[in-house]
């Protein structure tokens, strides 16, 4: 038979005296920190300035990773080699945004997909824009994609040197 509770211990504290009582610190951090992209990525992104994609290629199991790893997650082991991939893809599964990160109303809509790229082992590639989109009626699930690259003077070895993918 369980007992019911009839005494708690502690007190009730009201909002008022909570500020006033309980121990509070307002602080602004002013963290310094460093971020390294590692080997991998940090070979991919130096590509991507250059107008290249590149994986990894696992020889054990012949997977060919993108974006690239330093080990392979099937056979937990090293990749081997670095492989240049094509700028060409399939588009796995897509999104359109009509709402912008800011809860805004965006004028025209946002088409984001995960790109499969041609090359590396099937299922392998990365979220990316879609541009040259008609209507978004033509935007399928297998439909074929190549990057449309920013200027070379404008790259910064970012993700977005590639300004969005484009049916073909």
């Amino acid at each position: 038979m369980s007992e019911k509770v009839s005494f708690f211990p502690g007190r009730e504290i009201s909002s008022k005296a909570f500020e006033s009582e309980v121990l509070t610190k307002s602080y602004t951090a002013d963290l310094k920190y460093s971020w390294s992209t590692g080997v991998a990525v940090t070979r991919f992104l130096s590509e991507l300035k250059k107008g290249k994609i590149i994986g990894r290629k696992c020889n054990k199991c012949n997977r060919v990773l993108v974006p690239p790893r330093m080990f392979c997650e099937d056979c937990f082991r090293t990749t081997d080699e670095w492989v240049y991939i094509k700028d060409t893809g399939t588009v796995n599964t897509y999104s359109i945004a009509h709402v912008g990160t800011d809860a805004s109303r965006l004028k025209e809509p946002l088409y984001v997909a995960v790109i499969n790229v041609d090359g590396p082992t099937p299922g392998m590639g990365f979220l990316h824009y879609l541009g040259e989109i008609e209507n978004e009626k033509q935007i399928k699930v297998g439909m074929k994609v190549q990057a449309v690259w920013k200027p070379e003077s404008e790259r910064t070895g970012s993700i977005l040197d590639i300004k969005y993918f484009k049916p073909i």
